[in-house]
């Protein structure tokens, strides 16, 4: 049994002190993940909440640091506030400290998940709720974390040790003492300082006090391991300046914690080479992904690959048909043997078949001994998902035209059942149902499902479409081009429109929209493969200029750039 499925006890229950890590949900551990999924209770650090949420299992009762509060006064333990669902229909939520919260849900016989920022070694109030339940006899464990000072680094591109060795010491300069800036100040080694981006100088000032040179190199990371992460590199005596004239401070946020690495592993020449995360294509950002749910997932997963913060906003909704007879009929045919094809022309066409499949009782095994066909790669992996590996694909264009390509005439020696049933959405496919008939088939084609535009976004996404605060925007299709500008209007000029294809390059064009990308083959993965690509070569002509890197939203409206197909 892993250490983290432990059974609560019959009098106590049982906590794990979880390391989230600096800021990337993927830097969770499987451990974490697993102790996550047991819990009943989640108490967890404003920072981290939504990083390790997403992994609790449904129903659990979650504590959320209160972001507003300060240390309970004489204790210096963090505050908390219970957002589950009793607090919430009482009113305001109580105010608590965290481990008389996490005793307490011990104490009735449940898993608490005890949820902090970075390691739980490294985190003073950790410590203390573990001595508190080591005393009441609580059982505990502890699941390690990547802490910051060592993450933020690694995602900055500055190693902290090489083949020299040299010493690495780490320092929060909250609670240094000046002893500590002594040591660290004599030592030529790496300093890894945790402290605030208002108090970087202060800290490089300590440093240069206690004996280190001010051109000793240094970088400073906000936000790090995020799309938001940010480094300066400078040197100890000139990084108030840099700061300065990036036009970082003052700022309301110089509260933000940083971590700043000083030492030779720092140097800007070698952060260069190093610097693979904030050098990814698409580096943050913006991507506004306007599609159903559903089918948006897997292409916002690819776009986080390119460090892009894929926005999702659903141009379709998708209803069930006015008159489900006929589709009904069309699904006790399949079971009666009356088809010899069924073709699937997208996703929403599989889970409309699926869902009547489960109405009825019904799994995979109800396809045998027909053939299926498929239009699209997400087609063919929802019914793969289904149990079903599609006969037929299209081995060219993507699309009906395409299908109809490949798909072989009715022969009556070889095809016992001359009939193809066609489960599509209320718009006509009038193309593929005549391309059918021409080839000697009969054609059951059956409305499935609607689509029907979907609701406006929040006025902000809305807002953000029209003034520019988005990077990009991928059109998978016509009519997601005419949907997003129907409900939330054209996107800003500064943004980059990219095309699935030709027809959906046109519709946009006539909608007023400048193309700037489009997919060599009409495929979702390709689009966004497409943009990575424009974004790498945006990004290198702007470090071969000698410019700052910017996103499209940074830029300065008006220069237009020309149409890029890859």
């Amino acid at each position: 049994m892993s250490p983290t499925a432990l059974s609560a006890g019959l009098e106590h229950g049982h906590v794990t002190f979880l390391g989230a890590g600096p800021g990337d949900p993927g830097l969770l551990t499987l451990r974490a993940v697993e102790a996550l999924a047991n819990a009943d209770v989640l108490v967890a650090e404003h920072e981290v909440l939504e990083v390790v949420r997403v992994h609790a299992r449904s129903g659990v009762s979650v504590v959320n640091t209160d972001p507003s509060s300060d240390p309970v006064p004489g204790t210096g333990t963090p505050q908390l506030a219970v957002v589950d669902g009793t607090s919430t229909t009482a009113g305001a939520p109580a105010v608590r400290d965290a481990a008389h919260l996490v005793m307490e849900a011990a104490r009735g016989g449940r898993r608490v998940v005890r949820a902090v920022s970075g390691d739980p070694g490294l985190d003073a109030y950790a410590a203390e709720e573990m001595l508190a339940c080591a005393a009441a006899g609580v059982p505990f464990e502890v699941v390690p974390g990547v802490a910051a000072a060592v993450g933020v680094p690694a995602y900055a591109g500055v190693p902290l040790r090489d083949a020299q060795g040299a010493d690495v010491r780490f320092v929060d300069a909250r609670t240094a003492s000046d002893r500590c800036w002594t040591e660290v100040g004599a030592s030529d080694g790496t300093v890894v300082v945790s402290t605030t981006l208002d108090s970087v100088a202060a800290a490089a000032g300590e440093l240069v006090a206690a004996g280190r040179k001010p051109d000793t190199p240094l970088t400073v990371t906000v936000a790090g391991t995020t799309t938001r992460q940010r480094t300066w590199t400078a040197t100890l005596g000139t990084i108030a300046q840099t700061l300065k004239q990036a036009k970082v401070l003052p700022s309301p946020e110089g509260g933000r914690q940083v971590i700043a690495v000083v030492g030779e592993r720092s140097a800007a020449a070698q952060r260069d080479q190093l610097s693979w995360f904030e050098s990814k294509p698409l580096f943050g950002w913006r991507v506004l992904v306007p599609r159903t749910k559903e089918q948006a997932a897997s292409l916002s997963d690819q776009l986080r690959s390119y460090g892009a913060v894929p926005h999702e906003v659903p141009t379709i909704a998708v209803e069930p048909p006015r008159t489900p007879q006929q589709m009904e009929r069309a699904v006790k045919g399949l079971v009666t043997g009356r088809y010899e094809w069924i073709a699937f022309t997208s996703v929403n066409a599989v889970k409309a078949v699926r869902e009547k499949f489960e109405e009825y009782g019904l799994d995979a095994r109800a396809f045998a001994g027909i053939k299926v066909a498929a239009v699209g790669e997400q087609t063919a992996k929802a019914l793969i998902a289904f149990g079903v590996k599609p006969d037929l694909v299209p081995s060219g264009e993507q699309s009906a035209a395409g299908l109809l390509e490949d798909w072989p005439p009715y022969d009556p020696v070889f095809d016992p059942i001359d009939r193809v049933f066609l489960p599509r959405a209320d718009i006509a496919t009038e193309t593929l149902v005549a391309g059918l008939i021409e080839l000697g088939w009969e054609v059951d084609d059956v409305t499935a499902y609607r689509t029907v535009r979907a609701s406006p976004p929040p006025a902000e996404t809305r807002e953000a479409i029209k003034g520019g605060g988005f990077d990009a925007v991928l059109f998978t299709s016509s009519s997601t081009v005419r949907n997003l500008v129907g409900i939330a209007g054209k996107p800003h000029n500064v943004t980059v429109i990219a095309c699935i294809g030709p027809a959906t390059a046109k519709t946009a064009e006539e909608h007023g929209l400048r193309v700037d990308v489009m997919a060599p083959e009409p495929s979702v993965h390709k689009l966004a493969e497409a943009l990575a690509d424009f974004g790498a070569r945006r990004r290198a002509a702007a470090v071969e200029a000698g410019d700052a890197v910017t996103r499209p939203s940074e830029r300065r409206p008006g220069a237009r750039r020309r149409r890029t197909t890859t």
